[in-house]
């Protein structure tokens, strides 16, 4: 089935995917998969949706297996990994909505011929900032290949394909995986060994493999017989072509070693005089869904055509200046009988809906200025960077943790024309960092423009709820 371009128009529910995705071409397909691109009616955008049989699954028993990539992929959201939206059900179907990647296969890339350095130096440099990431927040691929990495259509780099990833939840007893699995060109001589291996260093070695290959135009360990191969990785058997520089080929070489306890590791790999030419690292954080990145050295992002400059700090805008630069913008978002109901002590849902973040609300009668500017205050004591966008602050920490630098959120509601309500919740980093900056930073220097008591009581719930409800009633006498 072909998409309709964007400029079509047609009846919103009508043959869609659950109401809200028009179904397009056949992208690839799996042993229990198909990969289809589609549409979003509201946003026009492209995304590329998984389509997972249930009965299959559950006949295989790989429930728990789909658990783990959902929950991988929650977890590693970065420039260079191919993102999760949303994960959807019926009763015969599972459907990952995940990000299109127009550019297709690295495969298909290198399948032409050799790259030359520096552009194959730049995938590495890109490949690497995503495989360390993940494995700073323990996970781990196990299935490296340039099969499983995409491009965009501006030629940046996407990991993809994590169903044969792995947590550090799994390792067994002696600090070890155990599972063999990978593509057996790629694999290392320890999966070889089955004595049990670090997939930190099985996805190093994979990476090493594949940088052979983009710059040599073929395997570094490669025959018709498999066995005959799988010989020849387990004693590192390879040889570097004469356009290698030196320093390449030094490289290959550690990248490439049969001992996985010398073999290098990330933080080495990014120490590396071939690998630092040119690299900068990249920064980055999630609104709305949509990754922006920050790369060192500049002051501004640039997405969706709209300007998000970096606050670096300085003095904290008056009041009055807070009003002027807001006076554009629309009005804060204004809460509705459901939205009161999350309030409540007796009906909050957020449970439901949070990813294990930390989440609190309280009610001000502060103005929205007075607000942000509290917000920049305790941002400013504490070197964290301010970003805005409308009615949402997001402070971010500079210190790298396990999970990456702390992320707060803070956005703002209307819950009448004089009481706002603030939320605040962690969107990144460490929990224990966050419980200790909330109650150390976070909470005193807010609570001046508490209410004296931010839960809104049941009966005032109630209240709203009939008024809705009745405004509702007559809408739908009016239709």
């Amino acid at each position: 089935m072909a998409l309709n371009s964007p400029s079509t128009t047609r009846k919103e529910g009508q043959g869609l995917l659950l109401g809200r995705y028009e179904i397009g071409k056949l992208l690839g397909h799996g042993s229990f998969s198909k990969v289809y691109l589609a549409r979003n009616v509201k946003s026009n955008e492209f995304v590329a949706i998984k389509v997972i049989d249930k009965e299959q699954i559950l006949k295989g028993g790989l429930i728990s297996h789909i658990k783990r990539e959902i929950s991988i992929l929650r977890r590693v959201r970065h420039p260079n990994i191919v993102q999760l939206f949303e994960v959807m059900a019926t009763k015969a179907k599972i459907f990952f909505v995940m990000e299109y990647v127009k550019g297709g296969e690295l495969f298909n890339k290198v399948a032409k011929g050799r790259l030359k350095e520096e552009i194959a130096r730049n995938y590495f440099q890109q490949l690497i900032s995503a495989v360390g990431f993940c494995h700073a927040r323990g996970v781990f691929h196990r299935d490296l290949k340039p099969e499983n990495i995409l491009l965009d259509e501006d030629g940046n780099l996407k990991v993809s394909d994590f169903g044969l990833s792995a947590i550090s939840d799994q390792i067994r007893g002696d600090g070890l995986f155990h599972t063999f699995c990978g593509t057996p060109a790629y694999v290392a001589p320890e999966v070889l060994g089955r004595k049990g291996y670090e997939a930190a260093k099985v996805d190093v070695w994979s990476c090493g493999v594949i940088l052979f290959v983009l710059m040599a135009g073929y395997l570094p360990f490669n025959d018709q017989n498999v066995m005959v191969m799988y010989k020849k990785i387990y004693k590192g058997e390879f040889r570097c072509p004469r356009w290698f520089s030196p320093e390449l080929t030094r490289l290959l070489k550690r990248l490439l070693h049969t001992n996985p306890e010398t073999r290098m590791t990330i933080p080495e790999i990014m120490e590396n005089r071939w690998f630092k030419k040119g690299f900068r690292h990249v920064k980055f954080y999630f609104e709305d869904d949509q990754i922006y990145s920050v790369t060192e050295g500049e002051d501004e992002i640039e997405s969706d055509g709209i300007d998000y400059s970096l606050d670096e700090c300085h003095e904290a805008p008056t009041e009055f200046d807070a009003r002027k630069r807001l006076v554009t913008l629309p009005r804060p978002a204004s809460l509705n009988a459901f939205d009161l109901i999350s309030f409540s002590r007796g009906f909050s849902l957020s449970g439901l809906f949070e990813d294990g973040g930390e989440e609190s609300r309280f009610v001000s009668s502060a103005s929205i200025p007075t607000i942000i500017s509290k917000l920049e205050d305790i941002a400013k004591v504490t070197s964290f960077k301010v970003r805005k966008k409308d009615f949402r602050v997001s402070l971010e920490g500079s210190r790298e943790g396990v999970k990456g630098p702390l992320t707060i959120a803070a956005e703002i509601f209307e819950l009448t024309p004089s009481l706002r309500v603030v939320e605040v919740k962690k969107k990144a980093g460490d929990r224990v960092e966050y419980d200790e900056f909330f109650d150390r930073e976070l909470r005193p220097g807010l609570r001046t423009l508490m209410l004296p008591d931010p839960v809104i009581s049941d009966e005032k719930v109630k209240e709203k709820v009939n008024d809705f409800e009745a405004k509702e009633k007559v809408k739908d006498f009016e239709k």
